[in-house]
């Protein structure tokens, strides 16, 4: 068995951070299988890392223990905390960072990791991903249980879930992500094709609701006073330099430019607000 540890952070990887908590862990468990779903987390940015967490931990198999440091309190008294769900296994911090995935669970079990004997001697103030969190995910991927880590605790910090309101004809959201191409990923979705005008939204955040259809070509999107019309399927449909709305690969309305930086272009950040009218 060769167990995979999946890496989340906002090191980056220009300095030595996340190679020497590599380091730690192969020390720990020689046979655990490093991925790095992402270092560019943008610094201090929980929740931009709780929505890319949200997105992609079910791409891995199951067993896999992700190890998440996005960390603005290191050193404070907020807990450092593991998460067994039914799947998988999270270390982090508890500062809100595992909100958006844990709405999805019903059960899960959460610890503290206040046993000394699964951490590095001399804890730093300002480096917990070395000296706490990398040795708890590697003797985990070892096969040490929860149970052995710490007290169990019933709380954990929440941060607010994406805005998503739908008011009759119209769906407000916000801006939840900006990737390196400058494309803007909102937290309208989950939004599904049924055919070639017409979309089907099944909210992934906001108060429960039915499903809705939604006809495209009567779709316009306002962001900073900037509006988009009709949702295209490809970046290909429009030309290079022009602005379109499309369903991005996790299911969320992005407003994009082919070949360009949205982003950039509308002057917008995470956070901002995004209305869509649907014409109903």
């Amino acid at each position: 068995m060769n167990p995979t540890i999946a890496l989340l952070t906002d090191f980056g990887l220009e300095d030595v951070y996340v190679g020497v908590m590599k380091g730690v862990m192969q020390g720990i468990c020689p046979e655990a299988h490093f991925i790095d779903l992402t270092h560019s987390i943008n610094p201090q940015n929980v929740r931009q890392a709780a929505f890319t967490l949200l997105n992609n931990y079910r791409y891995f198999q199951p067993g896999t223990v992700f190890l998440v440091v996005v960390d603005p309190g290191v050193g404070s008294t907020r807990k450092p905390i593991a998460v067994q769900t039914e799947d998988y296994c999270f270390i982090a911090p508890d500062n809100g960072v595992l909100t958006y995935l844990l709405a999805e669970y019903d059960a899960y079990t959460v610890v503290e990791l206040s046993n000394p004997a699964y951490q590095r001697s001399g804890i730093s103030n300002t480096f917990h991903g070395r000296d706490i969190f990398a040795p708890v995910a590697a003797h985990i991927a070892a096969g040490v249980p929860l149970s052995e880590l710490g007290s169990a605790v019933d709380y954990v910090f929440k941060q607010p879930m994406p805005h998503l309101n739908i008011e009759g004809s119209k769906i407000t959201g916000e801006i939840a992500h900006i990737d390196r191409f400058g494309n803007i990923i909102t937290s309208i979705g989950n939004l599904d094709w049924i055919d070639s005008e017409t979309l089907l939204l099944s909210p992934r955040f906001g108060k429960l609701r039915d499903p809705m259809r939604l006809h495209t070509p009567q779709i316009s999107t306002t962001i900073h006073k900037h509006t988009v019309s009709q949702i295209r399927p490809a970046y290909s449909e429009v030309g290079r330099g022009d602005l379109l709305m499309l369903i991005g690969s996790s299911g969320y309305l992005e407003i994009a430019i082919n070949q360009g930086n949205a982003a950039a272009r509308l002057g917008v950040a995470i956070g901002d607000r995004i209305e869509i009218q649907t014409g109903a």
